[in-house]
């Protein structure tokens, strides 16, 4: 673990996308760090305020071309937020200058090179670093994120409903052959890129890539390594018409009788030390359950669940904000694991309302 006294100077690869652009705004206000550098091929030049408007006045740094060697010598710590596909070499080049990474793509995400075959179609080009990445949930793996190099933060969609589901997995009470992801994200879970203007988006409830969706990969590999086998989830993503959110509804089938008394105690002996995770089941009102417009621009993932006892079935529901626990919030959050800070500094913050 780095163990940072004084200020930490960091980085950024690709600032000038949805990502990249909340990793920047949750740095520029981030007690302990001083952001040293920002790169963007499309920007270089230019004032952030050029591609991030809303920060306008808070920074005066210019974007820049990628160097490497200016990077690790006005750095201590890079993030890379560019996409998926691109960051192979990007984080090869910025390990083997000895620098410290978070990675928020997927190229280093999966431990098997043969999932990016699987799930990405393409082949790993440096299957060897895959092991000297660490899976950047710090609910699951905080002690391994302190001394690692090499952080790679989860698709926001595979962490949101992992959360959910590990508690069931870890205490054995769920079928591990039948578990169905039901997930809803907003538009800015896709990027800035195509496809999400508000002509495509408005009103839209849009199934993509029902099958064998990308983060079924991850889920799978993290709920098997918690489990000691291999894990079976079958996930269905859905487009909806909000710009910021996850919901998921995990369907799971029960291999032994448990109360919700019981289940509320697995999961708080579970999660009650863990300050970014927030139970919810409320007896009555609108707000009985996790609702994503209630986490906007915070790094809180909300879990609750329901019962059908005539089916046997255990309905796990997580909701989160898929900029900030699905990507630069947990960013952060590993940041200050990796070096020694407060890990709740510069993103513990109540969620926007309303919205």
């Amino acid at each position: 673990m780095l163990h940072y006294e004084k200020i930490m100077k960091v980085g950024i690869v690709g600032a000038s996308g949805y990502v990249g652009g909340e990793v920047l705004r949750l740095l520029l206000s981030h007690p302990k760090v001083e952001v040293s550098m920002v790169t963007s091929r499309q920007h270089a030049g230019k004032f952030l305020h050029k591609a991030q408007p809303s920060l306008r006045g808070f920074t005066d740094l210019k974007f820049s071309e990628l160097d490497y060697d200016k990077m690790s010598d006005a750095c201590d710590l890079v993030f890379t937020a560019v996409p998926h596909g691109t960051a192979t070499e990007i984080v090869k080049a910025l390990y083997d200058r000895g620098m410290k990474i978070i990675d928020l793509s997927a190229d280093y995400r999966l431990h098997n090179p043969e999932d990016y075959g699987k799930w990405y179609g393409w082949e790993h080009p440096h299957p060897d670093y895959l092991a000297k990445s660490v899976f950047g949930v710090p609910e699951l793996h905080r002690e391994e994120i302190k001394k690692s190099q090499l952080v790679s933060c989860p698709g926001c969609m595979a962490v949101t409903s992992m959360l959910a589901l590990n508690p069931l997995i870890k205490n054995d009470l769920i079928d591990t052959d039948h578990i169905v992801v039901d997930s809803k994200i907003g538009s800015s879970g896709a990027g800035a890129g195509a496809g999400t203007s508000h002509a495509m988006r408005a009103g839209v409830i849009r199934p993509y890539k029902p099958a064998k969706h990308r983060h079924t990969g991850e889920i799978e590999q993290e709920l098997s390594e918690t489990a000691g086998k291999k894990i079976k989830v079958s996930m269905s993503p859905h487009a909806v018409d909000v710009v910021r959110g996850i919901l998921c509804t995990n369907h799971t089938f029960l291999k032994k009788d448990i109360d919700e008394k019981e289940l509320w105690k697995l999961y708080r002996s579970e999660y009650s030390e863990e300050r970014f995770i927030r139970l919810i089941r409320d007896k009555d009102g609108l707000h009985k359950f996790p609702d994503p417009k209630f986490l906007v621009g915070s790094n809180f993932c909300d879990i609750g669940f329901d019962l059908d006892k005539e089916n046997n079935r255990l309905i796990a529901l997580s909701a989160s904000d898929n900029l900030m626990k699905g990507a630069a919030g947990s960013a952060i959050q590993n940041m200050n694991v990796m070096a020694g800070f407060d890990e709740f500094e510069g993103i513990m913050y109540s969620p926007l309302t309303p919205v």
